[in-house]
């Protein structure tokens, strides 16, 4: 890895701490899902706890690696990545709004409205608004293949809205 060097000739440190967020929420996410998945069968607590172990393994990996940089003396845990550039806030902030938005509704809405609502959402927020009409195509085509793999095809029980419900009396 190439080293940044201040005016002075030190070399400069690489702030990883926004490195850290996205394995830390997936951390989260992974213990949160094998509480979820306790009263399933058998086969598939057997399947979701073997994913879960290879992403915590991961995770660890990545953690170990990080810890070394800073232990050297390469990075500090600093944030900086995360907020700069300012130009880019944002988008960062409407993908976390679109995010919460999807956590918060998927209950009401069910899992392919709000997935073809975040879709559309994150991908015109990081397009910039152009494309719009394969933008749409686009997240009706993926909610809607979403729908007919996940809540048809291999009966998971995710939350019902009035799509799955129109879908239920129509199929």
């Amino acid at each position: 890895m190439m080293e940044k060097e201040k005016s002075s000739g030190n070399p400069e440190k690489t702030h990883i701490g926004g490195e850290l967020v996205i394995p830390a929420v997936a951390l989260a996410f992974t213990l949160y899902y094998f509480s979820t998945i306790i009263d399933s069968p058998w086969t598939a607590q057997v399947s979701a706890f073997f994913i879960g172990a290879v992403l915590i393994a991961l995770i660890a990996a990545f953690i170990v690696y990080k810890v070394v940089s800073v232990m050297r003396g390469e990075a500090d845990l600093g944030f900086q990545h995360l907020t700069e550039p300012l130009s880019f806030m944002p988008k960062r902030v409407a993908l976390f709004a679109l995010t919460l938005f999807f956590m918060l509704f998927i209950e009401w809405g069910g899992f392919t409205i709000t997935t073809f609502i975040f879709l559309s959402g994150a991908m015109l927020t990081l397009s910039g608004g152009q494309n719009w009409k394969l933008v749409l195509a686009l997240s009706a085509t993926l909610a809607i293949g979403g729908y007919f793999l996940f809540v048809y095809a291999f009966e998971v029980r995710f939350p019902k809205g009035p799509f799955e419900l129109m879908m239920a009396q129509v199929l």
